[in-house]
């Protein structure tokens, strides 16, 4: 959590982050502090060049807004959902070690 309030410019990146976040489907809030949303969108950006790596189609794998995907080509590259309450720090993480699995993952065809 934030300890004050935020220079103008600062709170002016924070609401991007969490519009870009709240874009692909990621719960974030003010709550959360600028670090981590800044850290909480790498992690969100490194899941998705991984799952393009790997092959996956992100418009079809990705949430749209507050729901999650109705149909993905492979359940590996969905982007976990981030738990009401869960601390930015646990949900980085959880969205890491997703990372980690879809690298290792072998896509069927």
């Amino acid at each position: 959590m934030t300890t004050g309030p935020l220079d103008p410019a600062t709170r002016r990146v924070t609401d991007e982050i969490i519009g870009r976040l709240h874009a692909l489907g990621v719960e974030a809030s003010q709550r959360d502090t600028p670090e981590q949303l800044a850290r909480l969108l790498d992690a969100v950006e490194q899941f998705e060049r991984t799952v393009e790596r790997r092959g996956g189609d992100l418009m079809v794998d990705e949430p749209i807004g507050t729901k999650r995907p109705t149909s993905p080509d492979d359940q590996h590259f969905v982007l976990p959902a981030r738990a009401d309450g869960e601390a930015a720090d646990a949900y980085i993480l959880r969205v890491t070690e997703a990372r980690d699995r879809v690298a290792r993952h072998r896509r069927i065809k």
